[in-house]
């Protein structure tokens, strides 16, 4: 762990509005909880699992194992869209944003 890393910053606050027509999976889950904590709570335990799955799938070479392989199959996970999701979304580490 680096510097940044163990430096505690500012919360972030997150003001989205999101339609069904956006992610129909994603909403009718998030629209199960009232609003407020609940189902902010839940949207924070989405991403975290989903960062977790990203980052699992990143681990996961080219040359994975077959069985690795089959239990990402067997779980409807497509690696090469996970992939392409994960390089959609990495922080720039130079020039300008966007």
């Amino acid at each position: 762990m680096n510097a940044v890393d163990t430096k505690p910053g500012p919360p972030i606050r997150l003001l989205f509005e999101m339609s069904r027509d956006d992610n129909p999976r994603l909403f009718d889950d998030l629209m199960r909880f009232n609003k407020g904590p609940k189902r902010v709570n839940r949207l924070r335990f989405l991403a975290h699992e989903g960062l977790l799955a990203q980052q699992w799938l990143l681990g996961m070479t080219g040359s994975a194992s077959t069985a690795t392989a089959a239990r990402a199959s067997r779980s409807g996970i497509d690696i090469a869209v996970a992939r392409q999701t994960s390089q959609a979304f990495e922080a720039s580490t130079g020039g300008t944003e966007e």
